[in-house]
């Protein structure tokens, strides 16, 4: 199993990060209700592992439309509130395929320090921020988008095999690499090499074909993602538009 150092607490990256969007970005009303929970509830939850991906490259809307973005960082939030304790957080960026242009990392483990409700409020403003992090340069828009690359290092990086894995990547789902070039009537993704997420509870796309204005073109790559998820070894796999 890799090995790996979990943060306990935001890095100060992370944290000026949080800073620039506490201001224009809601996460308390997701805190306020879901620090009304007991602990006791949340100790009983079964522990489970979220890893996030956010595509910041420039095909994916949801790096300049606020309102796109917030919705997406509402429906994540509700995902990491209900978490039980000793669950994972990982949020990280795609787009490029190189060490430099996908830095940030956000991880955190929930516990009694830790809550579900403030991880939850710190994960729907990264997201809702997106658009203004880019705008202002903290993070950069990216001519490529590997998705699939991004899925193998997730799979390398953290494993499913020890704990219930779930991995939602906030992406218009089309992959524009070395592997296929989805935007393109009739292309298609690569068949997996074994089934290397054969132990991962689930995938998600959220905003799968957004920005292309076509329900035929978004069918095509809900179609085309389900089959390589199947493959893949995934158990379950949801690509959603809109919701």
């Amino acid at each position: 199993m890799t090995m790996r150092v979990l943060r306990l607490v935001p890095s100060f990256a992370v944290a000026a990060l949080l800073g620039a969007v506490a201001g224009m970005v809601d996460g308390g009303g997701l805190a306020a209700v879901a620090a009304q929970a007991d602990p006791r509830v949340e100790a009983a939850r079964p522990a489970k592992r979220l890893v996030i991906g956010i595509d910041l490259s420039k095909s994916n809307p949801l790096i300049t439309d606020s309102g796109f973005a917030t919705k997406v960082g509402q429906r994540v939030g509700e995902m990491v509130a209900e978490l039980g304790f000793a669950s994972e957080v990982h949020v990280r960026t795609l787009g490029s395929y190189d060490a430099t242009s996908n830095s940030f990392s956000f991880d955190a483990v929930i516990s009694g320090r830790q809550r579900p409700d403030a991880v939850a409020a710190d994960v729907t403003r990264l997201i809702s921020g997106t658009p203004m992090l880019v705008e202002r340069g903290a993070w950069v828009a990216q001519d490529k988008t590997n998705i699939l690359a991004f899925l193998d290092n997730a799979a390398h990086s953290f494993g499913c095999a020890d704990m219930e894995t779930h991995i939602v990547l906030a992406t218009d789902g089309i992959e524009d690499s070395e592997y296929a070039r989805l935007a393109r009537a009739g292309a298609t993704l690569p068949a997996p090499r074994g089934e290397p997420f054969a132990e991962c509870a689930s995938l998600q796309i959220l905003g799968l074909g957004q920005g292309q204005g076509s329900p035929e073109k978004t069918i095509e790559l809900r179609e085309t993602w389900t089959a390589w998820a199947e493959a893949a070894g995934f158990d379950i796999f949801l690509g959603l538009n809109d919701w």
